[in-house]
C-alpha cells in the first residue's frame, strides 16, 4: 500500500508557510530535505486554493527541484468548479476526498504528496489517511495564521527522524496513526 505523505512548513507554534515574512531559512539542508521527499512522490493531492495559487507560479518557473517535479508529477486537484487556467498532468476529482484517497492507496505507485492545501491536509490528518508527516520547523514564532493541526483530537505520532539546518531549521519526520 502506498503511503500519504504530508509536507509543510510550519513556525514553532504550528502556523502553516502561506507567504509569510517568518521563514527565512530555505538554504542547501532545505533544497535537500525536500529533494529527498520528492524523489519517491509520483501523485500530488492539491486543494482548489493551492491549485489556483501555484498554477500561476510554477508552470513557469526554474526553481529546482521543485519545478521539475510539480510539473511533471500527477497532480489530484479537489474541486467542484473547472479552473481558469489549466495545468499538465492535473485530474480534477469532485469525488469524496477520503473515498479517493483511499482508493488512490490501494493502487500501484510511489508516494503520495500532500504539499500546502491545509483543509485537504485536516481532512486526511482526521481520516487517517496521512501515514507520515514531513514538516520543516522554522526557527520563529509566527503569532498568527492558519494551522495545519488545529481543533483536532489527540493524535500520538511515532518520531521517525530529525535533522536540522545551520539556522536552526528542524526537519522532523513522523509516522502517523492510520486510523481515526
Amino acid at each position: 500500500m502506498r503511503k500519504v505523505v504530508l509536507y509543510h512548513i510550519v513556525s514553532l507554534d504550528g502556523v502553516a508557510y502561506e507567504e509569510s515574512d517568518w521563514f527565512d531559512d530555505g538554504g542547501d539542508e532545505m533544497i535537500a530535505n525536500l529533494s529527498q521527499i520528492i524523489e519517491t512522490q509520483d501523485d500530488i493531492l492539491l486543494g482548489r486554493g493551492t491549485y489556483d495559487y501555484w498554477v500561476g507560479y510554477w508552470p513557469t518557473s526554474d526553481f529546482q527541484p521543485f519545478a521539475d517535479f510539480i510539473n511533471t508529477t500527477r497532480k489530484h486537484v479537489f474541486t467542484s468548479s473547472k479552473p481558469d487556467q489549466e495545468w499538465a498532468n492535473t485530474t480534477l476529482v469532485s469525488a469524496p476526498v477520503t473515498d479517493y484517497v483511499a482508493d488512490l492507496k490501494e493502487q500501484s505507485g510511489g508516494d503520495i504528496g500532500i504539499h500546502g492545501s491545509i483543509s485537504l491536509a485536516q481532512s486526511l490528518l482526521r481520516a487517517g489517511l496521512v501515514d507520515e508527516l514531513r514538516l520543516v520547523v522554522a526557527a520563529a514564532v509566527a503569532g498568527q495564521g492558519r494551522r495545519v493541526f488545529e481543533g483536532d483530537a489527540l493524535q500520538k505520532l511515532q518520531l521517525l527522524d530529525v535533522q536540522r539546518s545551520l539556522k536552526g531549521t528542524l526537519f522532523l519526520t513522523y509516522r502517523c496513526p492510520t486510523t481515526p
